[in-house]
């Protein structure tokens, strides 16, 4: 987004700084605010919320922010923000509330407590940005609904794959390219990974053995693809995608035509991903433009005869790109990656091994469950269990290996948000398209 650099320098110049907040100082969270606070003019972190409140105060420091006050209240939030100060706190509702704050980044991974986040910062008038595509997957089109009616942006990041798929979606369809697929490149995917098999490439690059092992599985692809369904209107080919694998080091342009059939060019379009093809990491958008004059002149810049036209970015920057994301959220009222509206694609909870009556079920990631894409209507249709609720319930039935969960097969925990969301997005949902609003 070039405009972006511009208007940020602008913001330098005179001083005014987008104010940003973030909650979670893990991985991932200590990259974002190296790179705010050092490589990102224009824009300001004024507070950071970690639960253990010695990694928010790290993170600034291998930030080279040194000068940081600890705060329990708004108000010392508030005061220390109006005096240029930077604050940590080990209660994110802090930033949520406090004044003079233009957007929370949201980065814990979490669903329950990321939910709470995420409403209370849309209640007190703050765009919300999502290093979260598990929330997003879950909840994202009624939080967007909420959102909405607040007239603030809730997003996805620019870095992250969904992201940068999105982007090159916009891109694809602006110049009047009809947009088919939208996919992700992978290098692995076996759904029976888990965090003890994870643990040596966790160790190596300083991530959780959960979190890697939820790559893994396929659990975070499908979150991924699922968001971007969310944002396009697009929705899978079959349960689980149909996600190939290629020899690796296989070129891209080849490997797509694993996905070109007569389907594809009707319809509102698939998301789906593939194994080993190169250059990776990436995510690529499958075109298709039936003009004869403009199939010429795409014949002519090499990207081949038709129907398909292959558009690709071969990385995805992750951190390196999330102040961009709350640049065109504050400045522009822009999002990166939003639903459109109605949940298109939902991650469905599927066992990952044989599981017990009684058991509680466990985190993404971890050693029960991995999730699998379904279309909305049909998961709606089948009472399916999403992967999103699903941690914390009791199982009340033998479950086999790679069956799909229903909602009729666990008992869910009393009280949670979580559920709350998803009751009040299928009722807002089923009403709106029966012409009715709540």
């Amino acid at each position: 987004m070039i405009i972006i650099d511009t208007a940020l320098s602008k913001l330098e110049e005179k001083n005014t700084p987008i104010k940003v907040a973030m909650v979670g100082a893990g991985f991932m969270g200590k990259a974002i605010a190296l790179q705010i606070c050092k490589y990102t003019p224009g824009m300001k972190l004024v507070a950071i919320s970690n639960h253990h409140i010695d990694k928010a105060r790290q993170a600034y420091l291998d930030a080279g922010v040194e000068e940081i006050s600890e705060v329990s209240f708004t108000v010392q939030l508030e005061d220390n923000i109006r005096n240029d100060q930077f604050s940590i706190t080990d209660n994110a509702m802090l930033l949520c509330e406090a004044e003079g704050i233009d957007a929370i980044i949201e980065v814990t991974g979490a669903i329950e407590f990321s939910a709470h986040v995420a409403m209370h910062a849309i209640e007190n008038g703050k765009h919300v940005i999502l290093m979260n595509a598990e929330l997003d997957g879950t909840v994202g089109p009624i939080l967007k609904y909420y959102a909405d009616k607040a007239g603030v942006v809730i997003t996805n990041a620019d870095g992250d794959q969904p992201g940068v798929t999105m982007n090159l979606y916009r891109f694809v369809k602006g110049m009047g390219i009809k947009p088919v697929l939208c996919g992700n490149m992978k290098g692995l995917h076996d759904p029976y990974r888990n965090p003890t098999t994870q643990e040596g490439f966790a160790k190596k690059w300083g991530q959780k053995p959960a979190m890697v092992s939820s790559f893994a599985d396929g659990s975070k692809i499908s979150f991924e693809q699922a968001i971007i369904a969310n944002g396009t209107g697009m929705g899978v080919s079959k349960r689980g995608m149909t996600g190939p694998s290629v020899p690796p080091g296989t070129p891209l342009a080849d490997a797509i035509k694993l996905f070109a059939s007569e389907d594809l060019l009707n319809g509102p379009g698939v998301v789906d991903y593939i194994v080993g093809a190169e250059p990776g990491p990436g995510v690529f958008v499958i075109g298709t433009q039936d003009h004869p004059v403009q199939q010429h002149y795409l014949n002519l810049y090499k990207l081949g005869e038709g129907p398909f036209y292959l558009y690709y970015t071969p990385y995805h920057l992750c951190h390196f790109e999330v102040p961009t994301t709350v640049a065109r959220a504050v400045l522009f009222h822009d999002a990166a990656l939003t639903p459109l509206g109605k949940p298109y694609v939902e991650v469905v909870a599927t066992a990952k091994t044989d599981l017990k009556a009684g058991s509680i079920i466990d985190g993404i990631g971890h050693y029960m469950t991995y999730g699998l894409c379904e279309n909305a209507d049909i998961a709606q249709q089948e009472n399916l269990l999403p992967l999103g609720v699903a941690e914390d319930c009791i199982l009340k039935r033998d479950i086999p290996k790679d069956q799909v969960l229903t909602y009729d097969d666990v008992i869910l925990p009393e009280g949670r948000l979580i559920d709350k969301l998803r009751t009040e997005q299928v009722a807002h949902f089923a009403m709106h398209n029966s012409g009715l609003l709540i």
